[in-house]
């Protein structure tokens, strides 16, 4: 790991987190339709790095701002909801433990650190508040 000053490390400024109905897990299905998985966009620049934890790997691309343009209208023909989120530098301190899951990989990304938010559904209506 290469050490960096807090002040010096860039962060993203806004995310674009994205609900789908999709699941590949059998066991997903029980979730609420519509947040049984979560994936997030970030600002870097005049580019945006997607993160989509999956359950088998680790999607990450870079999208030029007209590649995000047509992604979120991609999104939202197929019935995705997109919270925007503007992102925080989370407290010096260990995140509460939690089994890996999108949810909790999206919560690490955009700063968060709520033991209570652990489904889709759940860090839906926390972004919404």
């Amino acid at each position: 790991m290469i050490p960096a000053s807090r002040k010096t490390v860039h962060r993203p400024a806004l995310a674009l987190v994205a609900f789908s109905s999709e699941a590949e897990l059998k066991w997903l299905k029980l979730f609420k339709p519509g947040f049984r998985h979560c994936f997030v966009a970030l600002e870097s620049g005049p580019q945006w790095i997607l993160y989509n934890p999956l359950s088998n790997r680790t999607e990450v691309a870079v999208l030029e701002t007209g590649d995000l343009l047509r992604a979120i209208k991609f999104y939202r023909e197929r019935g995705l909801v997109l919270v925007p989120w503007k992102t925080k530098i989370a407290p010096l301190k260990p995140a509460p433990w939690a089994p890996f899951t999108c949810v909790e990989a999206v919560k690490r990304v955009l700063g968060i650190q709520a033991a209570r938010v652990v489904t889709p559904w759940n860090l839906y209506n926390f972004l919404k508040k």
